[in-house]
């Protein structure tokens, strides 16, 4: 066959493909320059419609027809931005509808127009007026639609008048639930929907990049390094030949490879094959990323794509501890949610911008990405400010399908695959999470499950073999994958925090590759409690199994501050002493919203982050610093803690926190001494002082040495002697937060007028007039369902420049109105 037929026939494929709603192009990443975000002028539907028509139907204001009513909404944007934390609903799990006036003006001759989707959950259907022009499966990887011959057909319509034009693009995501697609719905995550993620408008070349792969390498030592680049291309002329400029910079901008080439086949190739002697190596410490920069230019025009790599080495030894540039490492982890309050998945970059530098502040060097493929966006945090990254597919929980499941991990572990091999951060590809979670189908085969989850390793090492395969929970495939995590959980699920070393290193004795994620426990944000240490052994937990009602801390525990940070604490502290360890994440970074925990202190939260759903810190943010940090830190333990409580003549235990040598603690005023800095020293690595307090105010200030450089902290709060008992009335107050918004406090009080310190009880706010309540975003005062803190709870109201009536409720409790002018 001649090319010139060859092409003809490609041409005809391409349009078929188009018709049937397929792209032809490639699931990897492309970073194509210019791309327009389309964020702005969007409307949105949160139901079904009829049919594609009624989005684009002809209209007037007021009239029948007009219905069903849009709202004005810009992207990203998830249909659960609020719902998922509603304390009185289910959250909407259906079909949503977009719809946008487009402006083209594609500047290639012949060239094409696409739509390039960072991530849309979890079905998507794209339509220009009325005709379907792509769809795909899956909430979380990134995928285009070729949208050039359906917006020709279209300005060539009589329609088209109509529209000014301008094209009429309709995009329907659907969430609603479906066993046959992951991740599972029994999933401890909201399955989202919307076009939660960035949605690009990209003109392309006839010729252009399908996808480059960019694969670099260094031995142990650092001493040569190589590097490869693949690429695929498209074809949409008959164009005979184009030219190919490479160019590679170092991390200081310096051209070190540069070369053109003449193309004459557009087949798939290795454009580049170069050692590069000595390479400045990409670490956590020092994250120095190269530049890879190829401009194809042919008759079509030119397009250039522009890739970020490193050079780094890493091992996971046997029984043993991982090495990164031929040096031991500890990885240091944490996980992420795409999760956010008031937005849900809807995170704008600056705000995933800003979540990433806090967790490198914390001082985080590894993050496994939980439990689906995140946005580029993260990724290239990751490479900029160097975490090593675990990521993963969303196959988690409820077994193993049909055809149509195993399609889509298949499908969504290649694109995962394809699309962020080029990143240096990433060392692992996550096949699953908790695959040993029945329920979905009436069948559970675990040697099914062995047999996909042996197909998913294989398929892993043929796209990428310079990373090793994962998974966490599910101990009858961990023979089959690379690296392995088993559930421990010490002292929050599973037995008692002390006992962590003895339960790690009895899970890595049974694995060649031991990984641990996922430990901690869930902190209400707030809530703290007056613990006694003469007896460790005391805060007792249960079996690990999820199934079985016995005691288990994560079942009896108040849910305090106090108690989380003295897991983290102990945790932190023995792995300084466990040579062999690989590393540890903690679970999460950030609390974040989940379907199955609507009883939670803050509904339908999982709030085991050590920060709040809006990045608000915890306590335990400041004991990681302590542990994991270089930058000078002190912080006294319990800056939200308003009250402690005891008896008059009882000493107080005063934590703080500090990397640094030494620590001069003051109690009004007065000298408590002077303490050193020692790890094994627990809690708190021996910066703690017991004392009495008085009744009232008191004030502590720390001053802390690390090297030269001095440091303080310094906090106020009551101490209450006398003895409370049972709530008997609510108490509320309103002060103001600023010049717009006021905050509601409502406090529990017993029969003689004292805070009940110890109270647990669920408190309600409503509101009438004009103001509005802060509401639904899953955090300790954000919610108008909330467990106090201490007796405590408080919500904020936006005033709106009028009047409302705020009604406070607690059972069993008389109910208290207060007005807000």
């Amino acid at each position: 066959m001649n090319n010139t037929r060859r092409m003809n026939m490609f041409k005809k494929i391409i349009l078929l493909c188009l018709f049937l709603g397929i792209s032809l192009y490639s699931s990897a990443q492309i970073n194509y320059e210019p791309r327009t975000r389309l964020n702005d002028g969007w409307e949105f539907l949160k139901q079904d419609l009829g049919s594609i028509w009624e989005a684009v139907r002809p209209v007037k204001a007021g009239d029948p027809e007009s219905v069903p009513l849009w709202t004005k909404v810009n992207l990203p944007h998830c249909f659960n931005e609020e719902d998922a934390v509603d304390p009185d609903v289910n959250y909407y799990e259906g079909p949503g509808w977009y719809k946008k006036m487009l402006e083209v003006n594609n500047p290639y001759p012949d060239g094409r127009i696409l739509l390039q989707f960072e991530g849309a959950g979890q079905k998507t259907e794209v339509y220009i007026f009325t005709q379907k022009v792509g769809s795909h499966v899956g909430g979380y990887d990134e995928w285009i639609v070729d949208i050039t011959d359906a917006v020709k057909k279209f300005q060539q319509s009589d329609e088209a008048k109509r529209f000014g034009g301008k094209i009429p693009l309709s995009i329907r995501c659907d969430n609603t639930r479906d066993t046959e697609m992951i991740p599972s719905d029994l999933s401890d995550f909201n399955i989202y929907g919307g076009i939660y993620r960035y949605l690009n408008l990209v003109y392309a070349p006839a010729l252009s990049f399908k996808d480059i792969y960019t694969n670099p390498s260094v031995d142990e030592k650092g001493k040569e390094g190589k590097l490869s680049i693949n690429v695929d291309f498209l074809n949409f002329s008959n164009i005979a030949n184009a030219k190919l400029d490479i160019k590679i910079y170092d991390p200081n901008g310096k051209i070190v490879k540069q070369e053109s080439q003449t193309l004459n086949d557009f087949q798939s190739k290795n454009v580049l094959s170069v050692n590069i002697p000595k390479p400045t190596l990409w670490s956590p410490k020092n994250p120095n990323l190269y530049s890879c920069e190829l401009t194809l230019s042919s008759s079509s025009g030119t397009i250039t794509n522009k890739n970020k790599f490193g050079f780094r080495h890493f091992e996971f030894k046997e029984k043993g501890p991982f090495f990164l540039n031929g040096e031991r490492f500890l990885l240091k982890g944490t996980h992420r949610h795409e999760d956010h309050a008031g937005l849900a998945a809807a995170m704008p970059e600056d705000l995933i911008i800003k979540e990433m530098e806090m967790m490198k502040e914390m001082g985080v060097n590894f993050i496994r990405l939980g439990h689906y493929q995140q946005s580029r966006i993260v990724l290239e945090q990751c490479d900029r400010l160097g975490f090593l990254v675990w990521e993963e597919i969303p196959w988690c929980r409820g077994g193993l399908g049909g055809d149509v499941y195993k399609d889509q991990a298949r499908r969504m572990l290649t694109n995962m695959i394809t699309q962020h091999r080029n990143h240096p951060s990433i060392i692992l590809w996550g096949m699953g999470n908790e695959n040993d979670w029945p329920n979905d189908f009436p069948e559970f085969d675990k040697e099914k499950i062995r047999a996909f989850m042996t197909e998913l390793h294989n398929l892993s090492h043929s796209l990428d073999d310079s990373r090793l395969t994962c998974i966490r929970r599910c101990d009858f495939c961990k023979d089959i994958v690379d690296v392995y995590s088993p559930s421990i959980w010490a002292g929050w699920y599973r037995g008692i925090y002390t006992e962590y070393k003895k339960f790690s290193e009895e899970a890595r004795d049974q694995v060649n590759h031991f990984l641990h994620v996922e430990w901690g426990g869930d902190s209400h944000a707030g809530r703290y409690a007056e613990i006694d240490y003469s007896d460790l052994n005391k805060v007792k937990a249960g079996d690990m199994s999820i199934f079985e009602s016995i005691a288990k801390a994560s079942k009896d525990n108040t849910w305090n501050e106090t108690y989380v940070c003295d897991i983290i604490d102990w945790h932190l502290k023995e792995q300084e002493t466990m040579p062999w360890l690989t590393g540890a994440a903690y679970w999460p970074f950030k609390d974040f919203s989940t379907p199955v925990r609507p009883d939670n202190p803050v509904p339908y939260v999982n709030q085991k982050g050590v920060v709040e759903r809006d990045l608000t810190k915890k306590e335990a943010f400041y004991v990681f610093q302590s542990y994991w940090t270089d930058e000078p830190m002190i912080r006294i333990f319990g800056h939200s803690w308003e009250t402690r409580w005891g008896k008059a003549d009882e000493k107080k235990l005063i934590k703080v926190y500090s990397n640094c040598e030494q620590v001069e603690l003051f109690l009004n005023g007065k000298s408590l001494g002077m303490k050193k800095r020692n790890s094994p020293d627990f809690p708190a690595a021996g910066l703690r002082w017991e004392s009495l307090l008085q009744q009232g105010k008191n004030t502590l200030k720390a001053v802390g040495m690390k090297g030269k450089v001095k440091i303080e902290d310094e906090i106020s709060f009551d101490y209450e002697t006398r003895p409370f008992g049972k709530e008997a009335e609510l108490k509320v107050s309103v002060t103001e937060a600023d010049q717009d918004h006021v905050w509601v406090e409502a406090e529990l009080i017993d029969s003689n007028g004292v805070l009940c310190l110890d109270s647990r009880q669920f408190i309600c706010f409503e509101s009438v007039g004009d103001g509005q309540l802060i509401k639904n975003q899953g955090t300790s005062t954000g919610s108008s369902k909330v467990q106090a803190c201490n007796g405590r709870a408080k919500i904020k109201l936006a005033k709106n420049k009028g009047e409302s009536v705020i009604a406070v409720k607690s059972e069993g409790l008389k109910t208290v109105f207060v007005t807000v002018k």
